[in-house]
């Protein structure tokens, strides 16, 4: 092969080298250009009542006759479930627990003489009802068997109220079409900054909902959240 064909041939093979780079980078570019995208998350909250209450009501007796204790929490259990039905709850919303006692004397070891009631026990009547005000009312009220000799445990582990919102299914819908177009809204500032225009939804996802209280005072209030991250594309 003489001289002069090599260099063709080699100025051929750059030339083919630097048409072929031209395309690969004007296709990437091309790609990039179809490719941008904008990731946002949409946030929608809500506060609404809560509408299930669960209310453990423990009350405690001390004697040294055991036939007796037992006597005082049925005695006790009477009148709180009196009260209860007085102000308006239903039979179907009161629960009663099985009494609870300990004998002191078992426990001693040696130091029964300074125990002044051998035995101590306590039951719990638990409210389990959708009429929350009725329920925070009768809470206001509870004193009024305190003056009666009927002594409460309060602020125990297992006394903590609970209040629930079990009705979320029903808002839903309604919240992530917030936290969507939430989402679109910062979206659409994002383009108009950008010089650019919103294109279609290249993908999206929701996130969990979330229920919790609005504070430790006002826990029968709860706020709900959902966060919804959606991808758009941008066009020219």
């Amino acid at each position: 092969m003489s001289t002069k064909n090599s260099v063709v041939i080699t100025i051929g093979f750059i030339i083919g080298l630097s048409i072929m780079a031209l395309i690969l980078s004007k296709g990437f570019i091309s790609y990039k250009e179809l490719d941008r995208t904008v990731t946002v998350k949409g946030l929608a909250q809500e506060e609404v009542k809560a509408d299930l209450v669960i209310w453990p009501i423990k009350f405690i007796k001390a004697s040294n006759d055991n036939t007796e204790l037992y006597k005082e929490l049925e005695d006790d259990t009477k009148k709180i479930l009196e009260f209860l039905k007085s102000i308006g709850f239903k039979d179907s919303e009161l629960t009663v627990l099985a009494p609870s006692v300990n004998d002191k004397f078992a426990q001693s070891y040696g130091g029964s003489d300074r125990i002044k009631f051998r035995y101590s026990g306590f039951n719990k009547v638990v409210v389990y009802s959708n009429n929350i005000d009725l329920a925070r009312d009768a809470m206001k009220q509870l004193s009024k068997l305190g003056k009666e000799g009927i002594t409460f445990l309060q602020d125990d582990y297992d006394t903590r109220v609970e209040y629930m919102f079990t009705k979320l299914n029903e808002i839903k819908p309604k919240m992530v079409e917030k936290a969507t177009q939430s989402a679109r809204d910062t979206a659409l500032k994002f383009a108009q900054d950008s010089s650019s225009n919103l294109g279609k939804i290249k993908k999206a996802s929701q996130g969990q909902f979330s229920i919790s209280s609005r504070d430790k005072n006002t826990e029968h209030i709860k706020r709900i959240r959902v966060v919804s991250t959606v991808e758009y594309y941008l066009v020219d």
